[in-house]
């Protein structure tokens, strides 16, 4: 039974996203809460993420919604202290506001970014943490996210839970019939 999850995925602008109201957030969102409700269901206790924009701040949203009906703890563990200092003023206040919401946040790194390799140590920790992990990802195209998901391949005993482009499509796919049975 997992009872830590770690989350993670594309960065926003990876995905070519530069504003919450892009469709392709709430289809993203739907899939993790689709993931994310089927591991309350079965148990689930901690959520947790390292903040980054897109994904991980995504899925502390649906946390948040979701804990009106399920009983479960959010955590931020961001990899230094002011990971949010170069993103644009809006983006900054939501990772702010989340941070504040969140019931545990902290950081792994006294003071600012250093090196890559603070990265490499925020990974390693999240799978120690972790029971198993939630990843976003489209393995021909992975993105930053290859770094952690790389890193699990290697632990071949941590579960891992993935949402891929597929998942994506037959999520879209889901909200349009939907869309369209309500408008009839």
């Amino acid at each position: 039974m997992t009872k830590v999850l770690a989350v993670t995925g594309y960065k926003s602008f990876e995905l070519g996203i530069h504003k919450d109201q892009d469709p392709r957030v709430m289809i993203i969102k739907k899939a993790l809460e689709k993931k994310l409700i089927g591991l309350l269901e079965d148990g689930l206790e901690w959520v947790i993420v390292s903040g980054q924009l897109g994904v991980e701040l995504w899925c502390v949203e649906v946390c948040l919604d979701l804990q009106e009906h399920y009983d479960f703890q959010i955590g931020i563990i961001a990899p230094f202290e002011d990971q949010h200092s170069r993103w644009k003023e809006p983006d900054q206040e939501k990772y702010q506001l989340l941070t504040m919401t969140v019931d545990y946040f902290n950081t792994l790194y006294q003071g600012g970014y250093k090196n890559p390799g603070q990265f490499k140590m925020k990974n390693q920790f999240f799978l120690a943490k972790a029971d198993a992990s939630l990843v976003l990802i489209d393995e021909d195209h992975p993105g930053s996210v290859k770094f952690y998901y790389e890193t699990i391949i290697k632990d071949t005993d941590h579960l891992t839970y993935t949402i891929t482009p597929l998942d994506l499509e037959d999520i879209g796919r889901e909200l349009q019939e939907m869309a369209t049975f309500e408008q009839s």
